[in-house]
């Protein structure tokens, strides 16, 4: 049962990891590599760092005992580590992967290509033969995004690449504007789907004021996840909460700092300089004021367990959709958030969304609320790092060297922000990202194959 194989692959630390990266080079890429055991997913990705309230939260929201919600996170560690290798494998035959499951418990790799199915179930997961290339299908989703910003796309407000059913999905209340906006796109027929939702997403804007920080002494956001530019300490939150130039307060009242970026609409970015009364800390705030670490920021798969803390409902939890969306506010369509299950409310805009201990993305909107649930979309953590050149402070890592040890030399870069596929250097070997992350100290490419595939 595909249940029993990532499970044992969990309990598995070092030596299944390079066992199925040794399988998968004589399979696929021809080019196995050989080295001394590794940490697994699970422990690089520090999953049993997850705070008992995340664990709680998840057992509320997901239907879990306590054994089952960290099982489903070890799982979902190794499984996105196996679906970078196979990404990295299947090349342009690639068609997407998920997770599915109470526990996450079997991975699905999708290919266009029939041939590749022995080598995908060879590395535990399940294989789907469709018909498009996640390729085509981004391809169609971009050509979607360009007419939106010549057409109305306020009855036809969502869209995104499902890799569950292998076509573009365009949300609408009015189906007829979905089709309007398809054909301005020039999307066919046979890679799209309109679903009819009298979902309308909005903001999650609040101004009655209440806690977490305040704007220019008014609206209310949520912090997303402490972070620094150089010297100065700060935190990354959503663009619609500010604009550059806009003072904070603390959810004391006290002066806080200036937002220094901000995007919105287009992307729903932005992060807000501290004074030094305020001091960056890899926590985001747990059920009951408790610390939730943060550890890294490996972006979850689809169908991955994802938390959100919010200032107006607290700990939520849900199942990611899908990445890449398209959403349609209000105030004009953005690019590139991720849908999920979780729940939000006005207020918890900016908040933190939390995958095990790992850092997804900021609170951006939704639809619905946490009495009757809702969708919700984050602003991914990554994009927003890379964009403003900040590093997430985080718990995990090294700050030094060994003594003794002489940097090894390569392209690799702590701080840097990798996407899936990215190609480095490292102590003369050259290495493939394998799962979207920013790099920090620890996580050197030889230390981490769930983030790096020697090539």
């Amino acid at each position: 049962m595909p249940h029993r194989r990532l499970s044992r692959r969990t309990r598995a630390v070092g030596a299944a990891v390079a066992a199925t990266a040794a399988l998968l080079g004589a399979g696929l890429s021809g080019s196995a590599s050989a080295g001394p055991a590794a940490p697994s997913a699970a422990r690089t990705l520090h999953t049993d760092a997850a705070p008992p309230a995340l664990l709680k939260a998840m057992e509320r929201d997901l239907g879990l005992d306590r054994t089952q919600a960290e099982r489903r996170l070890a799982n979902e560690a190794e499984a996105g580590a196996t679906a970078g290798r196979l990404r990295a494998a299947l090349g342009a035959d690639f068609a997407g992967a998920w997770v599915q499951g109470a526990e996450s418990g079997t991975l699905t790799v999708a290919t266009t290509d029939a041939a590749d199915v022995r080598a995908v179930e060879a590395q535990g997961a399940r294989a789907a033969v469709v018909r498009h290339t996640l390729a085509e299908l981004d391809a169609a989703k971009a050509r979607v995004d360009r007419a939106a910003r010549h057409h109305d796309s306020t009855d036809a407000p969502v869209w995104y690449v499902d890799v569950r059913t292998n076509k573009v999905v365009v949300r609408a209340v009015r189906p007829a504007a979905a089709h309007t906006l398809l054909a301005a796109a020039r999307v066919d027929a046979s890679l799209a789907r309109v679903e009819k939702s009298a979902d309308r997403p909005r903001a999650l804007y609040d101004l009655r004021g209440g806690e977490a920080y305040y704007i220019n002494n008014s609206g209310r956001c949520s912090i997303g996840f402490p972070v620094t530019k150089g010297t100065q300490q700060g935190y990354a939150t959503a663009g619609h909460c500010g604009r550059t130039g806009n003072s904070t307060s603390g959810h004391n009242r006290v002066a806080q700092g200036t937002f220094q970026g901000s995007v919105f609409p287009g992307r729903d970015m932005a992060w807000v300089a501290t004074n030094a009364q305020w001091t960056a800390t890899p926590y985001v705030k747990g059920a009951g004021g408790q610390n939730v670490q943060v550890t890294g920021s490996a972006q979850a798969a689809v169908g991955a367990s994802v938390c959100r803390s919010g200032s107006t409902t607290g700990w939520h939890c849900g199942t990611i959709q899908q990445h890449d969306t398209s959403v349609t506010y209000p105030e004009g369509t953005i690019t590139g958030v991720t849908r999920t299950t979780v729940c939000a409310e006005p207020g918890d805009s900016g908040g933190s969304y939390v995958s095990g201990s790992q850092a997804q993305g900021v609170t951006s909107g939704g639809s619905g609320n946490c009495g009757s649930g809702g969708t919700t979309f984050h602003q991914p953590i990554n994009p927003l790092l890379q964009n403003y050149g900040l590093t997430l402070k985080t718990t995990g890592g090294d700050d030094d060297d060994p003594p003794g040890e002489e940097e090894p030399g390569g392209t690799w870069s702590a701080g840097t922000v990798y996407q899936a596929g990215d190609t480095v250097t490292y102590g003369g070997t050259t290495y493939r990202c394998l799962q979207a992350h920013q790099a920090q100290p620890g996580w050197e490419p030889p230390n981490v194959p769930a983030l790096w595939q020697r090539t």
